[in-house]
């Protein structure tokens, strides 16, 4: 899907409820105080069959937020995080236009992490509130034109529509163009790092430079409280978030001070 036309798609599965898999969904707007003197809006989004065996509705304690992004577009990354009895799923995700969706109550968990992360799967799973930002990744240089992993013939943007994608000066695991994130995006997610932050008492860590892009140890992921992202728990097969996202600008509205 090019970049130019995933508003329609977005604003279509809002307008209809229905993910790529055809499962249909009650939309309905929502707002709730940060904490901080200011207002999140948000949409729920609920099977309309009132199906939920995609976590697990055991309270836990939590210690830590985890920020992915989905490598998909918004129908589909809401068809693969509510498969039926999957149990693979997080409590949010921000599209590109910067709504926010939730899922399922983030007191709640489903496993997010994978298997082999630092740490355990389950373990930190429990314990971590996932939120997934709809963005398609890394792409590949086809010509003049930057298509995403899926396939050749799915044409993200050309080369000359730079506002789409950033070119890293030196790969990260190996890729060197990724998609970006929205401006809307980044305002969505740091007023929900500030609501889940005050709703839990997460401490508004955040890991120095030379340790964000990077697998930590387990006892470093186990003591660690506070913001962290996928590539922090895996050492392959993950992106997200990497170095084409902007965390200087989430940390300096979150915290107030970049670290």
């Amino acid at each position: 899907m090019k970049a130019s036309g995933i508003p329609s798609h977005e604003r279509s599965f809002y307008r209809t409820g229905l993910d790529s898999h055809g499962k249909k969904f009650i939309i309905s707007p929502n707002s709730i105080a940060t904490g901080d003197g200011e207002t999140m809006h948000y949409i729920d989004c609920v099977r309309e069959n009132n199906d939920d065996s995609f976590y697990y509705k055991e309270e836990e304690r939590k210690t830590n937020i985890v920020v992915h992004f989905t490598a998909g577009y918004l129908k589909g990354d809401i068809a693969q995080l509510t498969q039926p009895s999957n149990h693979v799923s997080v409590p949010f995700v921000i599209a590109r236009d910067g709504t926010i969706l939730k899922l399922w109550s983030s007191k709640y968990w489903s496993f997010h992490l994978g298997r082999g992360a630092v740490g355990g799967n389950t373990t930190m799973s429990r314990k971590t509130i996932g939120i997934e930002l709809s963005n398609i990744g890394y792409l590949r240089k086809i010509g003049s034109n930057l298509v995403s992993a899926y396939s050749n013939s799915d044409v993200y943007c050309g080369m000359d529509e730079t506002s789409f994608y950033t070119k890293l000066n030196s790969p990260f695991r190996g890729e060197t163009y990724f998609a970006t994130h929205t401006q809307k995006q980044y305002s969505s997610l740091i007023l929900l790092l500030k609501y889940l932050t005050n709703a839990y008492n997460i401490p508004r860590n955040f890991l120095p430079t030379n340790k964000r892009y990077t697998t930590l140890s387990s006892g470093e992921v186990q003591s660690f409280n506070g913001i962290l992202s996928h590539v922090n728990f895996r050492t392959s097969g993950k992106w997200d978030i990497g170095e084409a996202f902007e965390w200087d600008q989430v940390i300096q509205s979150v915290n107030g001070s970049i670290t």
